[in-house]
C-alpha cells in the first residue's frame, strides 16, 4: 500500500510506494517522462528508490499528486502504464479534466484467451464506448487512427459474447470499385476483402484465428458491401458502417433504415477523406445535420489528440490541417 508523508516544508510533498518497480511502472519505466510532468504542472519531481519528491507551489503539487493517484489506481487494476497514459494523466490534471487513466482502465472489452482486452486510450474514446452502450445509433467521426472502427468492433464482439447480439454485420461502400463487384474474381467474400481489410484486421486482432474463422463461416459475423444491404431488416444485430463519408445520401438513408428490433449501428467516417465523384454529396454530411438531437442517436467527434497510431500519424494529420486551412 502506498504511504504519503507530508514534509515540514509546505512546498514539498513526498510520495512513498511499495517498491521501486511499482513506482517506475507509473511513469512507463522511463524517468525522462517526469520532465513532461514538470513542464506541464510547474513542479519538480525527484525520484529515488521507491519514492518521488514533489516540489513547487501547493496547487501544482496537488495536481501532481492527482496524477500519481490516477496512475496508481489504473496500475493496481492490472493495467500497464505506457508513455501515452502518463502524458494523458498529466494533461487531465493540468486542465482539471474529469476522465483519467483510471477511468479508462475500468473498461475492458472482448479479451479472448491469450488476447489482451481492448481498453479506451483517450477520454473521447471512453465517451464513444459509453455512447455505444446507451444509444441505438452512434456516429464516430474524425481522422484516421482515432480508433473509431476498432472500438466499434470491440464493442460488437463484447455484446456478441454476452449474447446481447446474435450477429455482427460489417459493411462499407466499395467506392473504388464503384460498387460494381461482379467483374472481380472469387466469391463475395474474396471480392470485397480488399475494401473491408481493416474490419478483418480488427477481428484477427481480437479473436483467436479459429474462433474468428468460425464466426465468419457460420454467418455470425457477416461482411458485405453496402450495396448488398438493400431490402434487408437486421434484428439483434450489431451493424458497423465503415468509411461512411463515401456513402451517397441515398445509401446512408438506406443503411440507417435497415435496423430491426434490439439492434445497434455504429457509423464511422472522416469528412475530410471523401472519395466520391465531384458533385456527389456525401451521405455522412447530410446525416450529421439531419440527425443532430434525434433521440437514440449520438455523435462522437475525435480530433488529432485521439490518434493512437504511430506518433508521426498525429503530426501528419496536424500538418495537413494547417496546410489546408
Amino acid at each position: 500500500m502506498r504511504r504519503l508523508m507530508q514534509e515540514d516544508n509546505p512546498s514539498e510533498f513526498k510520495l512513498d510506494f511499495d517498491t521501486p518497480q511499482f513506482l517506475h511502472g507509473l511513469f512507463a519505466n522511463e524517468p525522462r517522462n517526469l520532465a513532461y510532468l514538470e513542464d506541464a504542472l510547474g513542479v519538480r519531481a525527484v525520484t529515488r528508490e521507491g519514492w518521488v519528491l514533489l516540489s513547487g507551489e501547493p496547487e501544482a503539487i496537488a495536481r501532481a499528486r492527482a496524477v500519481f493517484a490516477d496512475l496508481e489506481s489504473a496500475q493496481r487494476k492490472g493495467g500497464r502504464i505506457e508513455a501515452r497514459d502518463f502524458r494523458l494523466a498529466v494533461d487531465v490534471a493540468a486542465r482539471a479534466g474529469s476522465i483519467g487513466v483510471n477511468d479508462l482502465a475500468e473498461v475492458r472489452l472482448v479479451g479472448s484467451r491469450g488476447r489482451k482486452p481492448v481498453i479506451p486510450k483517450t477520454p473521447a474514446q471512453l465517451e464513444y464506448v459509453r455512447a455505444i452502450e446507451s444509444h441505438d445509433v452512434v456516429f464516430g467521426l474524425g481522422p484516421a487512427g482515432t480508433g473509431k472502427t476498432y472500438l466499434a468492433m470491440a464493442m460488437a464482439l463484447t455484446l456478441l459474447k454476452r449474447r446481447v447480439m446474435q450477429r455482427i454485420v460489417l459493411t462499407r461502400p466499395a467506392v473504388e470499385a464503384g460498387e460494381a463487384l461482379g467483374f472481380l474474381p472469387g466469391d463475395l467474400r474474396e471480392k470485397v476483402a480488399p475494401y473491408l481489410r481493416p474490419l478483418y484486421d480488427a477481428i484477427h486482432d481480437m479473436l483467436d484465428p479459429e474462433e474468428g474463422q468460425r464466426y465468419l463461416e457460420d454467418g455470425t459475423i457477416e461482411i458485405a458491401p453496402l450495396a448488398f444491404m438493400r431490402g434487408r431488416t437486421l434484428a439483434r444485430s450489431f451493424v458497423i458502417l465503415d468509411e461512411a463519408q463515401n456513402t451517397t445520401r441515398e445509401q446512408m438513408f438506406m443503411a440507417l433504415t435497415r435496423l430491426g428490433d434490439e439492434s445497434k449501428m455504429v457509423v464511422t467516417g472522416d469528412g475530410s477523406q471523401v472519395d466520391l465523384k465531384p458533385g456527389v454529396r456525401s451521405g455522412l454530411g447530410e446525416a450529421e445535420h439531419a440527425l443532430e438531437g434525434v433521440e437514440g442517436v449520438a455523435f462522437q467527434r475525435f480530433s488529432q489528440a485521439d490518434i493512437i497510431r504511430h506518433a508521426v500519424v498525429g503530426r501528419i494529420v496536424e500538418a495537413y490541417e494547417r496546410h489546408r486551412a
